[in-house]
């Protein structure tokens, strides 16, 4: 029996579960790989992102993940930067959510919201029947619905930022916003020591601003004690660890203990 197409875009479920306050866990995923990605999507989290700004994925190492990725849990691309056009093509394979850095002001919060929505709301261009995102055209009123399951988040990570956090917070469009602790520490004068007690003190500040706005914080730290204390200070969505960096530090463990010296 043919199954019944989509009328309508998909449902953005983390998107509703960030707007009904629920606490999401994460996985940064910078392997670049189908394969790899699977794994983790299978793994039990809320959300997985695929880094697209330090990690080597280009457009179709996206789209090739988020086809595995979607069965099990909810992707989310972070892009290099937040230029228009590359909003344009990451969404058209029907990528929801996005983490934009480097969002240092309410103006170019504004201009994100609006380069990830179709006209009249925005300026997301209208090429659909060719996307992925529209199930290559069997979804007639996608462009119709789309707007309102776009999930944007913007990443704060610089002192500028901070700055302007509390107008950059009234943006409507604009449904979390994650603190960026490495790239925030090094801009405040404190390079390589994201856990210093100045940099905890100005995370847990900044995660309560943002809680308080009623918009959802989110942040990445690997350390347990750290997530703890993120989720006490009002974070909402943690990436708690990578799988890069569990590889990486697994693998070592691993050889460093059968090792014979």
């Amino acid at each position: 029996m043919r199954k019944t197409e989509h009328m309508s875009a998909p449902k953005n479920l983390f998107k509703d579960a960030l707007a009904q306050g629920q606490r999401q866990i994460g996985l940064w995923m910078g392997l670049a790989d189908p394969y790899a990605s699977e794994i983790v999507a299978r793994s039990g989290f809320d959300w997985v992102l695929i880094d697209g700004e330090h990690s080597p994925n280009d457009l179709a190492a996206i789209v090739r993940q988020v086809q595995v990725i979607e069965p099990h849990t909810h992707p989310v691309v972070r892009l290099p930067m937040g230029e228009p056009w590359l909003i344009k093509q990451v969404l058209d394979t029907g990528v929801q959510s996005l983490l934009i850095p480097m969002v240092n002001s309410a103006a170019e919060a504004r201009a994100l919201v609006r380069a990830m929505r179709y006209p009249p709301e925005g300026i997301r261009g209208m090429g659909g029947a060719l996307a992925r995102a529209t199930n290559f055209g069997r979804t007639p009123d996608y462009a119709a619905t789309a707007n309102d399951e776009m999930c944007l988040i913007v990443q704060v990570e610089t002192g500028a930022a901070l700055e302007a956090l509390d107008e950059i917070l009234e943006v409507e469009g604009v449904d979390g916003v994650f603190v960026g602790p490495a790239d925030l520490s090094a801009d405040l004068g404190f390079p390589g020591r994201a856990d210093a007690p100045e940099m905890r003190k100005v995370v847990a500040e900044t995660l309560g601003r943002i809680a308080a706005s009623g918009k959802a914080a989110g942040i990445i730290d690997f350390s347990e004690d750290a997530i703890e204390g993120h989720f006490d200070a009002g974070a909402q969505f943690v990436a708690v660890g990578s799988d890069v960096t569990f590889l990486s530090r697994g693998l070592s463990a691993l050889s460093a203990k059968w090792r014979v010296s």
